[in-house]
């Protein structure tokens, strides 16, 4: 059952990698296309500078997304996002292999989504996270569901979680 707050039962303190979908996380879910084929997304400022102050804080942050986009591959540079995984379906297996690479174990993840496909990361993560307009399943397997939609604050929402706890 998700939390609707940041809960005791929820070891916030315990978070080295906050990983997350794009789409529909970061963003609101739209994709803005042009007559000549750009693409373009709406990111959050505010998102951006929980992302910037946990990276400052010690904490990784990684982004893991299903679909590959030059949007996403430069914002991700702009906020020197460290680990972007771009064009995966399977989330878990990403997040899995991720946490294998920088040797971390499951209970030290946040995963954040709001697709089906991001169902498997939410339940493998020490924290799962789903947004409040997520599909049924990421919400039924979330621990935690944001107040704030997806590419409105919800990544801030939870990164001020994580330094919140990190400061006690």
């Amino acid at each position: 059952m998700a939390e609707s707050d940041s809960s005791p039962s929820l070891n916030w303190n315990a978070v080295k990698l906050f990983a997350m979908d794009v789409d529909g996380v970061l963003t609101d879910g739209s994709l803005y296309v042009s007559s000549d084929g750009a693409e373009s997304k709406r990111f959050s400022i505010i998102d951006g500078l929980g992302l910037v102050m946990l990276r400052e804080a010690g904490v990784a942050v990684a982004w893991i997304s299903g679909r590959g986009s030059e949007a996403t591959s430069r914002r991700a540079e702009e906020l020197k996002i460290e680990y972007v995984v771009q064009g995966r379906k399977d989330k878990a297996e990403a997040l899995a292999a991720l946490l294998d690479e920088i040797g971390l174990k499951p209970e030290h993840a946040v995963y954040m989504g709001d697709d089906i496909i991001d169902t498997g990361a939410i339940e493998l993560a020490g924290i799962g996270v789903a947004v409040p307009e997520a599909q049924p399943e990421p919400l039924a397997a979330a621990d935690y569901i944001t107040t704030r939609s997806g590419g409105s604050g919800a990544v801030r929402e939870v990164c001020n979680h994580i330094l919140a706890a990190r400061s006690q």
